[in-house]
């Protein structure tokens, strides 16, 4: 079963585009880069596949160093006539196992203009330190992540509730099936082999051993790239206790209740951001934008996908049983799972979203998230309580020079007319959990509507 995703769009631009440029493809392992890529060869009327983890398929990249000859020599192997080049996609799988195919990328732009070359892989960030020359210009990436909510939707065949999804405000009519759909989302996570076999067995039993193949996989691989003995038991470590740790910020000395050094833990967290398994998300003290990340602060941090992260903290039971998810594992999961909306959004880029702190004696502030629209930063609160306990959010609302304000929570949409502790006026928007992917649409929307 081949999920539609919504990178489909850029596929399709890129393919159109006469100054195309080989395309690498980015994300962690079983994301579904190599199904995405297998799906939209569809549209070309030959494909070639190479996986250069097959020592057969990397002796195309060994034995020429002219990418004219290992065209050649492909498009003999497999049959099809070169002036069939430009109906031709190449898909080069797994490329990190060969850093020469990376940096002979160049000259497939260059010499070879009209071959559709994408390529895939995990852990491309170990392997690019081992290119001699990279590619600079010559190629362009697109990020992939787990499925997201609409990307869901579309999985299990419910176009008319993404219909009903993009519609700015959304009607109260499709508020609670998008609510009870949401839920069964927010437990499972979206790696599109747990979405697979949920569709299949609707069992959260079945899914124990997807979520162990996964994460076991995620051990394996990075330990493979650790330079000592002591980083690969600092990764093992961050790896089996970092969930438990989903509502704090995180302080490297001794994370996790250990006697690591804070270097030590920095350094694993970094292999594991480079692997695309763990983001530090760090905070913010800018009031415009661009927001700039305060690197001197303690982050938080993003485990690529809230159902993996579910599944470890064996809450997933629980989850079930709840109607409101705000308060899950100590409020912790449902902004983890609208900061992971946030990011599938990306997919040219791989800048990391931020939350807000103001930290002065006796006057610590922290909003959950803050989004760039135009001219203004706008803080966004993901929490269940009145307007009247949103004590950070005024503070920010109180410092900047607009007044919109928006709060993901387990209700319905509305917008209404607040004030702030200091009687300042703004405009508080209280959107629903499921329209995480829908938010810059609302933004937009947002800053239209009169303050007063």
């Amino acid at each position: 079963m081949a999920f539609k995703r919504n990178v489909e769009a850029y596929l399709l631009d890129w393919k159109s585009r006469e100054t195309r440029k080989p395309l690498i493809i980015r994300g962690a392992r079983q994301v579904g880069k190599t199904t995405l890529v297998n799906s939209f060869s569809g549209f070309y009327s030959h494909f070639i596949t190479l996986n250069l983890e097959k020592g057969a398929d990397r002796k195309y990249f060994e034995d020429f160093d002219d990418v004219k000859m290992i065209s050649e020599s492909l498009f003999l192997t497999y049959g099809i006539p070169l002036a069939e080049v430009g109906n031709t996609l190449l898909f080069i799988d797994e490329i990190q196992e060969c850093p020469k195919a990376i940096q002979m990328l160049r000259f497939f732009y260059e010499e070879m203009p009209m071959l559709h070359i994408i390529c895939a892989g995990s852990l491309l960030e170990f392997a690019i330190q081992k290119v001699k020359s990279f590619p600079v210009g010559r190629v362009e990436f697109l990020y992939l992540h787990p499925m997201n909510f609409e990307e869901y939707l579309e999985a299990i065949g419910k176009r008319e509730l993404i219909e009903q999804l993009r519609i700015v405000p959304i009607r109260p009519v499709a508020h609670q099936i998008l609510m009870d759909t949401f839920h069964r989302y927010a437990i499972i996570g979206g790696m599109p082999e747990v979405i697979k076999t949920d569709i299949d067995k609707s069992n959260l039993a079945d899914l124990t051993r997807i979520y162990e193949s996964i994460w076991g996989t995620y051990k394996n691989d990075v330990e493979k790239y650790t330079t000592n003995d002591t980083e690969r038991k600092v990764i093992k470590h961050i790896m089996d206790t970092a969930p438990l740790y989903l509502d704090e910020r995180v302080k490297f000395q001794g994370f996790g209740n250990s006697s690591y050094k804070s270097r030590e833990v920095g350094e694993s967290f970094r292999t594991l951001e480079d692997a695309k398994i763990i983001r530090l998300i760090y905070p913010t003290t800018d009031l415009q934008p661009p927001p700039k990340a305060d690197l001197k602060k303690s982050p938080r941090f993003q485990i690529l996908d809230t159902g993996l992260v579910n599944y470890a903290l064996a809450i997933q039971a629980q989850m079930l049983s709840m109607g409101d998810l705000s308060n899950t594992y100590k409020g912790a999961v449902i902004p983890h799972l609208i900061t992971q909306e946030i990011i599938s959004l990306q997919q040219v880029s791989t800048n990391n979203p931020h939350f807000w702190v103001r930290e002065k004696s006796q006057s610590n502030a922290e909003v959950d998230l803050v989004q760039v629209n135009g001219e203004y930063l706008i803080p966004i609160e993901i929490k269940s309580g009145s307007t009247g306990t949103l004590r950070s959010l005024h503070q920010f609302i109180d410092a900047v020079d607009h007044s919109y304000a928006v709060r993901m929570y387990g209700g319905v949409f509305s917008l209404e007319k607040a004030v702030t502790a200091n009687r300042k006026p703004y405009l508080l928007m209280n959107l629903p959990y499921y329209l995480g992917t829908q938010l810059p649409a609302y933004l937009n929307w947002l800053v239209q509507q009169p303050v007063v």
